[in-house]
């Protein structure tokens, strides 16, 4: 498809594995006529037991067959470059920049014992500061007046206690204090910022027996799912919230904690 430049364009980060939540957001966006730029970064989902080494590449296709322009690049969030990278790739797509979605995160668990300075600054630095970074350079560029939109994912640490993870509780209480802040920083712009907290979801790390066990837990019977949180979000995007911002919206289907 022949790229328009009146078609708006979202940026987001992290979308790797095709079952997770960025790659949810971006069907969700390009079904809304967004163009999509996306980052992915394997080299760090080879880590873990369900990582999608094809993610990137079918999600693309994916997009595409949902008439959506894309710019794809893999992004290491841990060096100094990753926000020009983001804001060079997005300006490959010629409409109007009008989406940030924050989705991109480290995540590891641990005792506190075994918890060094290095683990916790990686934690700090892909989920607080380079959001945060994102977040200041797409004000800075943001040009329309109107309907820009700056979503953040965390985690709902602020709901209980998360003590095998404590870096990355940390990391995420700072992007929701940010948000609050940047909401009223940003407001004069037309820009809305708010985060979301899609509590535990279905994304592909979760075991059968972690399922069976947290089942139970959720008001609605079931486990979320990436498709779930997705709708908040193209809600979220739409000119329906235009008066929504500084918010820290939980999408956990009525979880619990005890």
């Amino acid at each position: 498809m022949r790229a328009s430049p009146n078609r708006p364009v979202a940026i987001i980060t992290g979308a790797s594995r095709g079952s997770g939540l960025g790659a949810a957001f971006a069907r969700e966006l390009a079904d809304r006529g967004y163009d999509i730029c996306f980052t992915h970064w394997t080299a760090y989902d080879r880590q873990m037991e369900y990582a999608d080494p094809d993610g990137p590449a079918a999600l693309r296709r994916d997009l595409e067959q949902r008439d959506a322009t894309v710019a794809d690049a893999a992004v290491d969030f841990l060096t100094e470059t990753a926000v020009a990278q983001v804001f060079d790739l997005a300006a490959q797509l010629p409409g109007p920049l009008m989406v940030l979605i924050n989705n991109a995160a480290w995540s590891t668990t641990q005792t506190w014992q075994g918890l060094t300075a290095e683990e916790f600054d990686r934690h700090l630095r892909v989920n607080a500061l380079t959001s945060s970074m994102l977040s200041i350079e797409f004000a800075r560029r943001f040009t329309t007046r109107h309907g820009g939109r700056i979503i953040s994912l965390t985690s709902g640490q602020g709901q209980g206690p998360m003590p095998t993870e404590l870096a990355y509780a940390a990391s995420k209480g700072a992007i929701e204090a940010f948000v609050r802040s940047f909401a009223v920083a940003v407001g004069g712009l037309g820009i809305t910022v708010n985060a979301v907290n899609p509590g535990p979801n279905d994304t592909g790390w979760m075991s059968a027996e972690l399922k069976e066990v947290l089942a139970p837990k959720f008001a609605l019977g079931r486990i979320g799912t990436p498709p779930d949180v997705a709708k908040v979000v193209g809600f979220l995007c739409s000119p329906d919230a235009d008066w929504i911002t500084g918010q820290i919206i939980n999408v956990e289907g009525g979880f619990t904690r005890t």
